[in-house]
């Protein structure tokens, strides 16, 4: 992200000759503009909420409904939102404390400067892991409506447990390396190239797998009305198109580290909204009935989550109701 003199701390002093420690913080503490406060206020309301919603996503997928296939991607982006919105949250919390008490925290802004790096390595794996999640999901959906029969009867009944594993371990490899062969001269190939390329082909496939459920659906031979289900994974691919595109660009073609106090960055804004947006979806679709909004959350997201996808869309039978995974 851009950097910001007036919200960038360094210890080089190379830079600053013999300007005094203390007396250069205390000047930088009294330059940090109000927007900058104000930015990270409204992303601390955001993720409190953000945190709530996907909270009750995660308590109902793991406590008050039979894991499905599809539950238990889900269940998995809950938590990638989840971590994304707290490991934010402790970060705004830790800028805004250091805001308000900065010569008494002289200290700690070494561990400050290594939350924001711990940060940003975090920040790569949620949002990696979260895109892959999102795309899986919409592929076993796509499937499980171009190809019922096949889906019903030979799909694997650990297949999403074992592809969300994957997605994680992939998401952590990738950016452990990118972190560990990092370098300020010059950017690594995977920097450049293949974190890129991955997060396209990963959205290409949303993209094309939504598409042809659509069409499947509403202009196959035997014309359906798209399932709850089906309308919440939908939302979610244009949410995340809409707003966490533009912070997937500017996380895997930026540094891995930034010296920046604060990343005030509107992408990050959008980002929190869409993590945020998530559970918002389940309940609004769950709750439509017959042009009227049920009061329960928990029915709402019981209409969602264990929707009769085999009665409607041909998805799964009795036998591939429940999997015995959880969220890793």
């Amino acid at each position: 992200m851009e950097e910001n003199s007036t919200t960038n701390f360094t210890t080089n002093d190379t830079l600053y000759g013999s300007l005094d420690w203390e007396e250069l913080i205390k000047e930088q503490c009294s330059s940090i503009p109000y927007s900058l406060i104000a930015f990270a206020g409204v992303c601390l309301g955001i993720s409190l909420c953000g945190l709530a919603g996907n909270g009750v996503v995660m308590w109902f997928l793991c406590f008050h409904t039979k894991q499905s296939p599809f539950t238990v991607y889900i269940l998995n982006l809950a938590v990638a939102d989840f971590s994304l919105l707290l490991l934010f949250l402790l970060l705004m919390l830790a800028f805004l404390t250091l805001v308000a008490f900065c010569t008494s925290l002289l200290p700690f802004i070494h561990h400050y400067q290594h939350l924001v790096f711990f940060t940003g390595f975090l920040c790569h794996l949620f949002d990696l892991s979260g895109l892959g999640l999102l795309a899986a999901l919409s592929v076993e959906r796509c499937v499980s409506v171009l190809c019922p029969i096949w889906y019903r009867c030979r799909r694997p009944r650990q297949l999403s447990g074992i592809v969300s594993a994957a997605l994680w371990a992939l998401a952590g490899l990738l950016v452990s390396s990118l972190y560990l062969t990092f370098t300020e001269d010059s950017e690594t190939i995977l920097e450049s190239v293949v974190l890129p390329v991955i997060s396209l082909i990963l959205s290409f496939v949303m993209v094309v797998s939504s598409l042809f459920q659509f069409l499947k659906l509403r202009c196959g031979s035997r014309r359906r009305q798209p399932g709850k289900l089906f309308v919440a994974i939908l939302l979610n691919v244009l949410l995340f198109f809409a707003f966490s595109i533009p912070f997937c660009v500017e996380v895997f073609l930026n540094l891995p580290y930034s010296g920046d106090l604060f990343p005030e960055d509107a992408s990050l804004l959008l980002a929190l909204l869409n993590c945020t947006l998530n559970p918002v979806v389940y309940v609004l679709v769950g709750s439509c009935r017959r042009r009227h909004l049920q009061r329960s959350v928990r029915v709402a997201l019981r209409r969602v989550f264990e929707e009769k996808a085999g009665s409607e869309e041909g998805s799964h039978g009795p036998g591939d109701t429940v999997v015995e995974v959880t969220a890793l």
